[in-house]
């Protein structure tokens, strides 16, 4: 199964967070449906070019948030998500990057008025490409 995850190997955030967030979107998004066998860690890990510890890591903190279960012997496969919680993943997902970018505008000295100016930037030139 391909899983389509994207690497940046430039980027400052870490590898297993890159994959963790976006397998979490897949299936918050219900690209991978309840019940879809996810590829062995080994597997998945070659197929990322990372180390299995990485792959380890994700599956495990994504089955600690129940988005994941592991069978023993069967393998990891994507878990039921309620209507109610996979609201509220996406709404804490859009509330951590958007604190995280706020953080990284003021961390470069942009003012509140600033900010809020290119957010609505932002909010233009994504919706209205669609």
């Amino acid at each position: 199964m391909n899983i389509p995850i994207q690497i940046n190997e430039n980027s400052a955030e870490p590898l297993y967070h890159q994959i963790e967030n976006q397998l979490r979107s897949l299936i918050i998004t219900g690209q991978l449906g309840e019940g879809t066998h996810l590829p062995s860690i080994r597997e998945f890990a070659g197929s990322l070019n990372c180390s299995v510890i990485t792959v380890r890591r994700v599956y495990q903190d994504l089955e600690n948030e129940g988005l994941l279960r592991t069978k023993q012997g069967t393998g990891t496969f994507v878990a039921e998500v309620e209507a109610g919680d996979r609201e509220n993943y996406k709404l804490t997902a859009a509330r951590e990057a958007l604190q995280a970018a706020v953080q990284s505008g003021k961390a470069v000295g942009c003012s509140q008025e600033e900010m809020a100016i290119l957010f609505r930037e932002a909010l233009q030139t994504i919706f209205d490409s669609k």
